[in-house]
């Protein structure tokens, strides 16, 4: 009996334990059914989830995020060049791939600004010319402090007119200087200049002491004030550019040729020895920062050097709205003013800058 006792009671206890997990599993899988009840009724995605995870054991953990791509780690991209630095004069002039096929479509030129005050440190109070009948009268009361603002757009007329390449673009700009605190001469508009021209534009790939020459170009330039004598002003020149860039740098070289007039219909003889007959204008974009300069001279010495130097910075303040800051020095700040030297501040607001 002690023999077949032992063994019966062995059984009888392995039964027992077996019985007991049998029941334990059982219960976990009653209690789970009632769980995952409970996690159905969860309305919340993320909840819900949570609560299946925790009934299987699974501990949340991060996604795993993509790898980033290469535009994300060298800056800006081209649109379509992934990894490749965004090209301001490419975006602007339309010069690679990605921005070909668009015509008559209104494209930003130069900046487009207002500013409420630009001061002069030495008004032209009587503008004069060479030519006869073009001396103003004395104005005495002519304000030191006026307004200033500029629109400026372009547009592609053609697109590779020769074979390939060469753009035809037409450019508009108008610059206004209005006397709006001088009420004793009822605020008038002192001068508004019309620059109406036409550019071809062939895009070009070489490099120069670091510098990637993107496009050359030659346009013919028309700029008048649109007033009688004694104070009407215009001309018309030839003008050849050439573009490069670097980084965030953009540098344009413009030398240009004066359209002859005959001597009884010219406004101005001396403008190109005034206003010059080349200018340099290098730009630095840094985040939503610009600086610009302008450099303007006659290519000439003695009496006959004169030239210009204009300096511009733009700043963020809201959205596309930044603060807008320019100084200017020398000869031809306007056409009326192209024989004045003067020195002048403004400070306003920019919706559009270069880039």
């Amino acid at each position: 009996m002690k023999s077949v006792g032992r063994p019966a009671r062995l059984a009888a206890a392995t039964l027992l334990r077996c019985l007991a997990v049998v029941l334990g599993l059982a219960g976990s899988a009653a209690a789970a059914a009632q769980t995952l009840e409970a996690c159905k009724a969860i309305t919340g995605d993320a909840e819900r989830l949570a609560c299946y995870d925790a009934l299987a054991g699974v501990s949340a953990q991060a996604a795993p995020q993509p790898a980033a791509s290469p535009a994300t780690d060298s800056g800006p991209a081209m649109p379509g060049l992934a990894g490749q630095r965004e090209s301001l004069l490419g975006t602007a002039w339309e010069l690679d791939a990605a921005q070909r096929g668009h015509i008559l479509r209104i494209r930003p030129y130069k900046p487009v600004y207002i500013l409420p005050y630009f001061h002069a440190t030495s008004p032209n109070r009587q503008p004069a010319s060479p030519s006869a009948g073009h001396t103003s009268p004395l104005i005495d009361d002519l304000g030191a402090n006026e307004a200033k603002f500029q629109i400026s757009f372009k547009t592609k007329l053609m697109e590779d007119v020769l074979g390939a390449n060469g753009d035809l673009w037409f450019g508009y700009t108008q610059s206004s200087r209005w006397q709006v605190y001088t009420e004793g001469l009822s605020r008038p508009f002192r001068e508004t200049n019309h620059e109406p021209e036409i550019m071809l534009v062939w895009r070009t790939d070489y490099r120069l002491a670091g510098w990637h020459g993107r496009f050359v170009s030659l346009g013919l330039n028309h700029q008048s004030n649109g007033r009688s004598l004694p104070l009407s002003r215009s001309w018309n020149r030839i003008v050849l550019a050439a573009a490069f860039e670097r980084d965030d740098w953009t540098l344009t070289l413009r030398p240009w040729w004066r359209l002859p007039e005959s001597a009884g219909g010219d406004d101005n003889p001396d403008i190109s020895s005034h206003v010059g007959r080349a200018d340099l204008h290098l730009v630095r974009r840094w985040g939503e920062h610009q600086f610009s300069v302008m450099l303007r001279h006659s290519l000439q010495s003695g009496r006959n050097s004169h030239g210009a130097i204009r300096l511009d910075y733009a700043f963020p303040i809201a959205g596309e709205l930044r603060g807008h800051l320019q100084w200017f020095s020398g000869y031809g700040e306007s056409l009326i003013d192209y024989n004045h030297h003067s020195n002048y501040l403004g400070l306003g607001l920019s919706l559009l800058e270069w880039y």
